[in-house]
């Protein structure tokens, strides 16, 4: 007997389809959502949708995530990442069903010079950010039974993302220039997934930094990904500004995990760790 229903939007993306796979196996009847089963801007379909389906839990992983195009079609960005959860976590609220909303690291200016935890102010500096930043705005108003779970350089076994994009250049070049002066916290989908599955087996709502624990520039992270896979390559150091893009990026985006901490949860295991497991099976 299932433990449950859950509700996964996005079901498609990187995150998704680990989503589905892990809350499958934890037990419950998982319907996973991409957008030609569920429209989240259509308030009408989304109600039709979750009513007929009666999730226990909606863990919300869809969202325009283009973040240069989201600065020209911030119509479009805001109609997903910002009303598209209101209209999910209006839902939610009636249907009396826990709310998942995955936010980002692009919520904070990246000024800082120490980890940002929950309780610091957010100041977004692109679109994007303030799109995803209004989501959880959203999520908290409307949805008395939420997590908002804030996680940030994510990459996993589906999908495109920076760790196999590395390892596809590596075949093709000896020598890779990556940005050296922007800092964050890659996180491993898997590690990313359990904790949210750890998250709504409770009642401990509330907003969380989840990313693997310790930092890293992009430029040592592809020297570590190169390492850890064996490849002889040459990782050269440039700066931000030699990679010009249509939005700016938060050059510190460092999480500092309190939340998980004071609630009770288990720390998020290394960066450098999560990597060699994800490329000891990814290759």
């Amino acid at each position: 007997m299932a433990k449950g229903k859950a509700l996964v939007t996005g079901a498609q993306g990187q995150l998704g389809q680990d989503l589905v796979a892990a809350l499958t196996k934890l037990g419950y009847e998982v319907k996973g959502c991409g957008r030609a089963e569920l429209d989240i801007t259509n308030y009408e379909e989304t109600k039709a949708i979750i009513y007929g389906f009666r999730p226990d839990v909606i863990v919300h992983a869809a969202a325009y995530t283009k973040v240069d195009q989201a600065e020209t079609d911030q119509e479009t960005a805001y109609q997903v990442n910002a009303y598209g959860s209101r209209n999910l976590a209006v839902v939610a609220e009636n249907a009396g069903a826990k709310l998942v909303y995955v936010s980002t690291d692009y919520v904070f200016n990246g000024q800082g010079t120490e980890p940002y935890d929950e309780f610091q102010p957010t100041m977004p500096i692109n679109v994007y950010g303030r799109t995803k930043l209004a989501g959880e705005q959203f999520a908290q108003q409307f949805c008395s039974k939420h997590f908002i779970v804030r996680t940030s350089w994510v990459y996993g076994p589906n999908g495109a993302n920076f760790v196999k994009t590395m390892l596809k250049l590596a075949d093709e070049r000896d020598t890779i220039s990556v940005v050296s002066d922007q800092v964050g916290c890659p996180t491993f989908t898997h590690d990313l997934v359990d904790t949210i599955c750890n998250l709504v087996e409770t009642e401990k709502y509330g907003l969380y930094h989840v990313s693997n624990a310790g930092h890293c520039s992009w430029y040592e992270f592809a020297q570590a990904i190169f390492e850890l896979a064996g490849k002889p390559v040459t990782v050269e150091p440039v700066g931000t500004d030699q990679f010009p893009r249509p939005a700016k990026r938060p050059s510190y985006s460092v999480f500092d995990h309190k939340a998980l901490a004071y609630n009770g949860f288990p720390p998020m295991r290394h960066w450098k760790d999560a990597l060699a497991e994800f490329i000891r099976n990814y290759a």
